[in-house]
């Protein structure tokens, strides 16, 4: 049975660090993320928009994504990368989930924020007035209390059907905007405060519905504290006019410091 797997694999992890602290087995320890095939799913935030280094296609895959560092950092047995720029949940359903069988060990995902209109709110707060802006995310809000649970519960239920095994890693998103913090131009702060609750008002209805299929939800709220736009030190894209598609999108920094360290706590 593929659960007793992960049993082995957690068990094999605090076996090496307890014989590597007599001195004995360190060996073993390196090759315990072997038996682990990993799905890694989802939209930009999972294949690695704004961190770089793509593979070529038009999901812009990154390998400095969060998924693709986990795997090169422990070379389980299969990693998949199915996560796509622009996905939402109609894509995760049509054309991902090919990706996972009943062998499947793990799977992560970050999708919901292109369904909620994450791309139009930003557009419309940076082009139009704040009324309008304002108006926009609670159009966007909104849409996360009436129709976003339901297409979740539509994803999270058919990996669970496709990979009854798995242990499935639910990531969400960071707050966007430090407040009160170091930007002199651009939105308002009444503009950026609404944009930071939208993503704590998606990020609350994500982790629900994962909760209730048994899922892990990861944070990443509190890695990118500190370091949203505006803090001096941001691991996310401002407006990025030379390359608009990385605006808004965690920076490789976000990746390796604000993502992986969410997605290696949860296991």
């Amino acid at each position: 049975m593929k659960m007793s797997r992960l049993v082995a694999f957690s068990f094999s992890l605090l076996l090496g660090a307890a014989l590597a602290l007599t001195g004995a087995g360190v060996a073993n320890a390196d090759s315990s993320a072997a038996a682990v095939d990993y799905v890694a799913l989802g939209d930009s935030y999972s294949s690695g928009v704004g961190a770089g280094s793509y593979d070529g296609s038009s999901c812009k895959r990154s390998s400095r994504a969060y998924p693709a560092l986990w795997a090169a950092a422990n070379s389980p047995s299969s990693f998949d990368f199915a996560a796509c720029s622009g996905a939402r949940t109609n894509d995760v359903t049509g054309g991902q989930l090919g990706r996972l069988n009943a062998s499947t060990d793990l799977v992560s995902i970050s999708i919901g924020g292109n369904d909620a209109g994450f791309a139009d709110v930003m557009t419309t707060c940076v082009l139009q007035s704040e009324a309008t802006c304002l108006n926009r995310i609670a159009t966007a809000r909104a849409y996360v209390d009436s129709t976003l649970p339901g297409r979740l519960d539509s994803v999270y239920s058919a990996i669970r059907s496709k990979a009854p095994s798995a242990q499935v890693v639910v990531l969400g998103y960071p707050r966007f905007y430090q407040l009160g913090g170091s930007c002199v131009a651009g939105l308002s702060e009444k503009e950026r405060s609404a944009i930071n609750g939208a993503s704590d008002h998606l990020n609350t209805a994500t982790a629900k519905r994962a909760a209730d299929h048994g899922f892990t939800f990861g944070d990443v709220r509190t890695t990118f504290t500190g370091h949203e736009i505006c803090s001096g030190n941001s691991w996310l894209h401002s407006v990025n006019w030379l390359n608009i598609g990385e605006s808004y999108h965690p920076t490789a920094a976000g990746q390796s410091g604000g993502y992986l360290p969410v997605f290696k706590s949860a296991l």
